[in-house]
């Protein structure tokens, strides 16, 4: 951890809404004039989109499985390293994982393939992570340990695979059957290696729809905001100075229904994240700054 160059990570499995975060950031950043380096957790993965198929071919020949969600198919050891040494020094590299055609024109590489590594720039305030991954301990390297904040986003499991089946076959060109397959694929590296993380974050955001989500597959809408709560806990209140009587009063029908916990409804759940973070990122940027005085 560094006061002088904060490491946040937002973490989440595919399709959680982990975008939402990043939206409320872009707002607290543009208000605080905070300038950050922006990490994409696919940049971090193992294998392109072929090599990726390989690996799963080669590893079902041999009656195991691998998934982006475990340890064998992403460059965790490497992630520590960066959050590390952006922690100490503010520096460090990042590249592009190209998702689709329109990102293949803006990059200028092929669908499914990564961008070269580059530094990053010598002029950020902050760097911010988003991914699979930001409190993820194995047995090698504990990437959370160099964070600063660490975010998790968690919409229940029904909820999250409806997001992930509508995203990847909207946006990303896939049939729906192949996302099924793929979940079900995922399913024990969720258990073992994504779950996990949860206890480890500093926050979790979970939404939780009041509509039926029974069976995710057949679902033909995404719950909206307006049919959902979000259930907002805290692992340590103290660490960050939670004001939960501010909140309340901010965010009108907010309820606590833990010690440690707030529910807002999911309509206001950008306004909760701003509300919670900003904050926190103001003690952040203005400890940092504290910080490279001394230095000088």
């Amino acid at each position: 951890m560094s006061k002088q160059h904060p490491v946040v990570a937002v973490t989440g499995s595919s399709g959680a809404g982990t975008t939402t975060v990043k939206t409320a950031f872009e707002h607290i950043f543009r208000r605080l004039n905070v300038t950050p380096s922006i990490i994409e957790g696919d940049s971090y993965h193992r294998f392109d989109r072929q090599s990726m198929r390989d690996a799963i071919n080669e590893a079902a020949q041999q009656g195991k499985n691998i998934s982006h969600f475990g340890p064998d198919a992403n460059l965790l050891c490497d992630l520590a390293k960066l959050f590390r040494e952006y922690g100490e020094t503010g520096a460090g590299k990042r590249r592009y994982y190209v998702h689709n055609e329109d990102e293949a024109l803006l990059h200028g590489c092929p669908s499914g393939t990564f961008t070269p590594w580059q530094d990053l720039p010598d002029d950020s305030d902050m760097l911010l992570y988003e991914g699979l991954h930001g409190a993820m301990v194995t047995d090698e390297c504990d990437v959370g340990q160099f964070a600063d904040l660490l975010i998790g986003v968690v919409p229940i499991v029904n909820l999250e695979w409806i997001q992930k089946i509508h995203r990847d076959t909207r946006d990303r060109g896939y049939d729906e059957r192949d996302v099924t397959a793929t979940i079900l694929r995922r399913m024990e590296d969720y258990v073992t290696h994504i779950t996990p993380q949860f206890s480890r974050t500093d926050i979790n955001f979970q939404r939780v729809p009041t509509v039926d989500t029974s069976n995710p597959f057949i679902a033909r809408d995404i719950p909206t905001p307006d049919e959902s709560f979000v259930v907002i806990r805290f692992r340590d209140p103290a660490k960050f100075d939670v004001d939960f009587p501010y909140l309340l009063a901010m965010i009108n029908s907010a309820f606590i229904s833990r010690r440690n916990t707030i529910v807002v409804p999911g309509g206001k759940m950008l306004l909760a994240m701003e509300l919670i973070l900003m904050p926190i990122l103001q003690r952040m940027i203005t400890a940092s700054a504290a910080g490279a005085r001394l230095v000088a």
